[in-house]
């Protein structure tokens, strides 16, 4: 199952709650309002692999990386990517940045400071979801969607064509629910389908 258009992912969340609620499911809103208050952030300076320039830049913006839940979470720090997002030439950055419990993936161009671009602006509560045991966890992730992968979920029904691909995307995933990669193609940022169990990769040094 592929999501083709920027609701689906909240459409995909919402049926989540209505199913909870038909089988008779029920997680207490204050259960939801702690998972977010628990959720783990870092503070720029915890990422090392960032350039320096981009963790004082962070900073200055008052941004924290948060972290997918353990269950799903990578030794290394995560939410931090680094490819080719701009051009085949360019070694670009994202990151998840939360600023007031929501977030928004900022593009770094190279290993400047310069933001490049600000997307896809959500609320932190809106990637949670009950794990085994009953627990909440936080589960937005960042990876590099290469142009095999993205050639991969290409559905030509819904979408005819596809622009030149000689870069990557960067896949924004609800971990194992939908995601969607974002695209640069010179002239703005394409929304292209991802996958419905996007598989967790270390950033690309």
């Amino acid at each position: 199952m592929t999501f083709q258009s920027p609701d689906q992912l909240s459409i995909v969340r919402c049926g989540l709650l209505l199913i909870a609620a038909l089988t008779g499911f029920s997680v207490e809103s204050q259960d939801w309002d702690r998972a977010d208050a628990a959720t783990v952030r870092l503070a720029p300076a915890d990422m090392p692999a960032l350039p320096a320039v981009i963790r004082t830049e962070l900073q200055r913006r008052k941004c924290t990386i948060p972290q997918v839940y353990q269950e799903f979470r990578e030794a290394r720090p995560g939410n931090a990517i680094t490819g080719r997002f701009l051009s085949a030439t360019s070694r670009d950055w994202a990151v998840l940045c939360s600023r007031n419990k929501s977030s928004s993936i900022l593009v770094f161009r190279g290993a400047s400071a310069v933001v490049a671009a600000e997307l896809a602006t959500d609320e932190d509560k809106g990637f949670l979801q009950t794990l085994a045991g009953g627990a909440i966890g936080f589960s937005r992730s960042l990876t590099v969607a290469d142009p095999e992968v993205i050639r991969r979920h290409h559905n030509p029904a819904i979408q005819v064509s596809l622009p030149v691909l000689d870069h990557d995307g960067i896949d924004n995933a609800f971990v194992g629910k939908a995601s969607r990669v974002f695209y640069w193609d010179a002239r703005r940022w394409l929304e292209l389908p991802g996958s419905d169990a996007p598989i967790l990769r270390s950033p690309r040094q």
